[in-house]
């Protein structure tokens, strides 16, 4: 595994790149704007969740733990990806 720091630059850049998704989408007349505000707000909270959640490791299966972080991540963030899409 690679270190914490590591992570979370990219669990800050995945974040970032959805984020700038829905900026980038909501200059558009068609968008649903309700909808980007709300999935914006969804990306802030992943973001903060997550970083957080890395800087307190339980101790015992690191591993295990750092691969249910990746996974639930990754599900989230496919999620979240879909919403933008369907905007």
């Amino acid at each position: 595994m690679a270190s914490r720091r590591q992570l979370k630059k990219e669990l800050n850049y995945i974040c970032g790149e959805l984020f700038a998704d829905c900026v980038v989408l909501k200059m558009c007349d068609t968008c649903n704007e309700d909808l980007l505000n709300q999935t914006m707000l969804e990306i802030i909270n992943l973001r903060s969740e997550y970083v957080s959640r890395v800087s307190h490791t339980e101790k015992g299966s690191v591993k295990k733990f750092y691969a249910k972080l990746r996974e639930e991540f990754s599900a989230k963030a496919e999620a979240i990806s879909q919403k933008i899409v369907e905007a």
